[in-house]
C-alpha cells in the first residue's frame, strides 16, 4: 500500500538535504447530500489514533481506476447509495511535506440504493448530520479528520 524512501536532494539555495517520503496512491472523498440536504458520514475506528471517527466516505484509488470510478464505488461500499450526479471539485495533496497521496474530492447528490460490499478489514457506520450539525462537529472539534474538513469547506462553498 505504501513504499517509503529517503533521497538526498539538492535544495534551490544549492545546499543538500535529506527528505522522507511516503509514496501512496491517490484516493477520493465524497460529500453525499441526501434527498433532504443532509450529508451522510461514516464511523469507522481508526486503529492509528485508537479511536472511532466520523468521517466522510473515502478510499484509494486503485490501480488503473479512474478516480469517478474510485468515488462510486466506495461511496457505495460505505454507504450504500450510488449517486445520479458525482461532481468532481478539485482536490488537494493529503500531507505534501512527506506524503505523495493526492485527494480529490466529489460532491454526491441524487443518490439511490446501491450496496456494494464493504472491505473485509472496515467495520463502518453511516450517520446521517445535518449541514448546521456538519459545521457545529467541525467547530467544537468532534469531526477531526483533515480530509473530511478540507472537503466539506468545498462542497459547502459551491456556486
Amino acid at each position: 500500500m505504501i513504499q517509503v524512501h529517503v533521497d538526498t536532494v539538492e535544495l534551490p539555495n544549492g545546499r543538500r538535504a535529506t527528505r522522507e517520503v511516503v509514496e501512496h496512491r491517490p484516493a477520493v472523498v465524497i460529500i453525499p447530500f441526501d434527498e433532504h440536504g443532509d450529508v451522510v458520514l461514516v464511523r469507522q475506528y481508526r486503529y492509528a489514533v485508537r479511536r472511532a471517527l466520523l468521517e466522510a466516505p473515502a478510499g484509494g484509488v486503485e490501480p488503473n481506476e479512474d478516480p469517478d470510478e474510485s468515488a462510486q464505488r466506495e461511496l457505495q461500499e460505505e454507504t450504500g447509495f450510488y449517486a445520479e450526479d458525482l461532481q468532481r471539485l478539485g482536490g488537494f495533496w493529503m500531507a505534501p511535506g512527506l506524503l505523495t497521496e493526492f485527494m480529490y474530492v466529489y460532491v454526491a447528490r441524487e443518490l439511490r440504493r446501491s450496496k456494494l460490499t464493504a472491505d473485509p478489514d472496515e467495520i463502518l457506520e453511516a450517520e446521517r448530520v445535518s449541514v448546521s450539525e456538519l459545521e457545529r462537529l467541525i467547530r467544537d472539534g468532534e469531526i477531526l479528520d483533515a480530509k473530511t474538513i478540507a472537503a466539506t469547506y468545498m462542497a459547502l462553498r459551491l456556486p
